[in-house]
């Protein structure tokens, strides 16, 4: 057994302040190279959320058929027009994928409880189809622990705005990096969206092999049945590298068209933004 660690084992330093994680010589290189070059996502000018909680997705969540439907039993242009900006398009977790997402035509009535000093609630009277719609649901809106300051209402979210801005929206369980860049989009509560300056470059970072790596085997956690958890706390932790033009410029041209033969180029990048040697690259790349 002497032999055996003596011929295989490698040495690995840990403070006080850090995860244990053993990792070969290249590896403990590639780590140290990683986090001596980034900056923890934390301390970005960013905020990461969760989507929204309604309390009864059923009655809140609606199809694009629905959403005619409630259209076209609006008694005049000016209540069509109100009742058409309430309603916004809504990604639940399935639908998100690496770089875009595939929306499944659905719509959230975002019945919102404003944003005490800057936005009022939305009252329902204003909206009388929509009205007509949740009262077929009354009996489980009106139960729900979720609701805002009536049954009609959703709960408060402070960060109502933000789902109009820029956005980098993922799951919390998926076996590799599904980042993805959203805008004028609002999702479920099982997502978790970023917003922020310099959104694209940091979604370039994201999607990489070499920070994909560092997740993996630096920081992450698993679900116990061996699929990633891509959590707030630990998504924090990831070194992000300072802006490259050249990354935010590749990572808009994937977002536009979803050319993802460009993935390439931009491991490429990152590797060396975050001054990989050769070798390492060739590990990160075939790893």
């Amino acid at each position: 057994m002497s032999v055996f660690v003596q011929q295989s084992g490698s040495e690995c330093e840990f403070s006080n302040s850090d995860s244990w994680v053993i990792l070969s010589p290249i590896e403990q290189s590639i780590k140290r190279k990683i986090e001596a070059v980034g900056t923890p996502l934390k301390d970005w000018d960013i905020n990461i959320y969760r989507g929204v909680l309604t309390g009864y997705n059923e009655a809140f969540i609606i199809s694009t058929e629905k959403r005619d439907e409630i259209l076209a039993n609006c008694q005049t242009e000016d209540e069509r027009a109100r009742t058409a900006e309430l309603i916004r398009p809504i990604l639940r977790g399935r639908d998100i994928k690496r770089y875009g997402y595939n929306w499944a035509n659905l719509w959230l009535i975002n019945t919102h409880n404003g944003i005490r000093g800057k936005l009022e609630r939305v009252h329902i009277e204003d909206y009388p189809a929509i009205k007509a719609h949740l009262d077929q649901y009354w009996d489980r809106i009106s139960k729900r622990a979720d609701k805002g300051d009536t049954p009609y209402n959703l709960r408060n979210c402070a960060y109502l705005e933000d789902f109009s801005k820029q956005q980098i929206v993922w799951i919390e369980l998926s076996d590799e990096p599904k980042f993805s860049y959203a805008q004028n989009v609002m999702s479920v509560n099982t997502v978790f969206f970023l917003t922020g300056e310099h959104v694209l470059h940091i979604l370039g970072l994201l999607n990489s092999k070499l920070i994909t790596w560092y997740f993996k085997h630096c920081i992450g956690t698993t679900s116990g049945v061996g699929t990633n958890r891509w959590l707030k706390y630990t998504i924090e932790q990831i070194p992000i590298a300072p802006i490259n033009i050249g990354i935010e410029q590749l990572v808009n041209q994937i977002c536009s068209n979803l050319d993802t033969t460009i993935d390439g180029k931009i491991d490429d990048m990152v590797c060396k933004q975050y001054g990989l040697d050769e070798e390492e690259i060739c590990f990160i790349v075939n790893h």
